[in-house]
């Protein structure tokens, strides 16, 4: 089976609208409950446009059919889609690792370490020696397998009263 990396471009956000969803909703279960998944559908997790305007974002297909999709930034938002971004998204001296979603179809067959390659060499080639990420529950083990390590443990407010516990993790490049 061929899994085609390139950098998404605008063409691509409707196909990562109907993504996004299907990846929080799928693997999602067991890890945080059905209100907490809905409510972050809505005020958390979407496409960051920023972010492929930057040209930091990848993306996976197979068959022509995006499987997988992640990133990297030099901007302050840590988290979320265009609904959620930091008033002050100005550039950092760490780079962040970015809305990564992978089809739950498609889980567990390299997706997610294929992109992260990608971006931890983009990002490296950057300038960067530092990377962070904001990881939600069941990401964790991937990125830990990945080299990342939990700084901090946090939950993200929502404005409907709901929070999403997550973990900081940070990993050098050498």
């Amino acid at each position: 089976m061929g899994f085609d990396l390139r950098v998404a471009t605008e063409e691509d956000i409707a196909a990562l609208n109907a993504l996004i969803p299907a990846s929080v909703r799928g693997l999602s279960q067991g890890h945080y409950t059905p209100a907490q998944i809905a409510s972050a559908l809505i005020y958390v997790f979407g496409v960051d446009s920023q972010l492929i305007a930057d040209g930091t974002y990848f993306v996976v297909e197979h068959d022509g059919q995006i499987v997988g999709a992640g990133g990297w930034s030099k901007r302050k938002t840590l988290y979320g889609g265009d609904q959620s971004k930091a008033d002050d998204d100005s550039l950092l001296d760490a780079a962040h690792i970015r809305a990564y979603y992978v089809h739950p179809d498609w889980a567990r067959q390299g997706i997610g370490g294929r992109i992260m390659r990608a971006c931890e060499a983009a990002a490296q080639a950057a300038g960067f020696t530092r990377l962070d990420l904001g990881s939600t529950a069941q990401g964790e083990a991937f990125y830990r397998a990945m080299g990342y390590e939990v700084s901090e443990r946090l939950e993200i407010p929502m404005p409907d009263g709901t929070a999403l516990p997550y973990a900081e993790m940070t990993k050098t490049l050498e």
